[in-house]
């Protein structure tokens, strides 16, 4: 089984200490494919503890079974990439998936491979720039203020122009945002996306194809997410807060201030 969270070094800036290094676990993030009776169904993604939980679950959820004796054998392979439920009747798998909006939840049909073209640009972010921007997220939601539970995303350059999105699902405040910016088409300098939620690896590639350099967020990224990040040329800060903030990814963009410590460092010349 693989581990359900891992260790990265992270650049930490708080405006009274300024800069430095540490280590952070960050949950992890991964591709279980499940198959019932010797068919494969769907693919979870999910953090890889509990699979057989995880799978039983989401049938008894789904009304496909309904006690446990209808299952005849459920194993979670070695890896923790593939599961596989058999059970003592025949099921007919659906046609097709409702798109959720939880938390947990989001259907793409983007693959990584599609998002290949990495954003390296010269687009250095200043410490007040991220602090700023986070103030203003938190202070525009209003529906998180009258109702809780609503995660609210914002598209900006951080130099007064912005596009604001609140929902139940943190990957529907992104679609909405990058609707808005198709039908809005509004002049932004850099594009920097400023979200509530955890950044998931769906979280980072819609960010990714609305052309962000940096993600930023009040709570954390996740492993895959991080990787992903690497490759696609964004810096991703997590638990921005008022006075601080982490950054796992692209540190290069805060090289001004920051030009002495080597973490995730400028990218190599080809991206240049």
């Amino acid at each position: 089984m693989q581990p359900v969270d891992q260790t990265r070094k992270i650049l930490q800036y708080t405006s009274s200490g300024g800069w430095e290094t540490s280590d952070a676990r960050i949950i992890d993030e991964a591709p279980v494919e499940l198959n019932v009776n010797g068919e494969p169904w769907l693919t979870f993604m999910c953090t890889p503890s509990h699979l057989e939980a995880l799978g039983v679950g989401f049938l008894y959820n789904e009304g496909i079974i309904i006690h446990a004796n209808e299952i005849s054998a459920v194993r979670a392979c070695d890896t923790g990439c593939q599961l596989d439920v058999w059970l003592n009747h025949t099921v007919t798998k659906p046609l097709q998936w409702r798109r959720t909006s939880g938390c947990t939840g989001g259907a793409t049909a983007t693959q990584e491979s599609n998002l290949s073209h990495a954003i390296m640009e010269k687009d250095f972010l200043p410490p007040d720039l991220i602090l700023a921007g986070m103030d203003d997220l938190l202070r525009q939601q209003e529906l998180y203020r009258s109702t809780r539970g609503v995660h609210c995303s914002m598209l900006t350059d951080g130099e007064g122009t912005s596009l604001l999105a609140e929902d139940i699902g943190r990957h529907n405040t992104l679609d909405k945002l990058a609707g808005r910016l198709l039908l809005e088409n509004p002049r932004l300098k850099r594009r920097l996306v400023f979200t509530t939620g955890r950044i998931s690896s769906e979280m980072l590639q819609k960010s990714a194809r609305m052309g962000a350099s940096a993600v930023i967020s009040r709570t954390s990224p996740t492993a895959l997410s991080a990787r992903l990040a690497d490759e696609l040329g964004i810096t991703v800060v997590g638990y921005a807060r008022r006075t601080q903030f982490n950054v796992y990814t692209h540190a290069w963009r805060f090289q001004s201030e920051a030009i002495s410590l080597d973490v995730n460092a400028e990218p190599a010349c080809e991206f240049c």
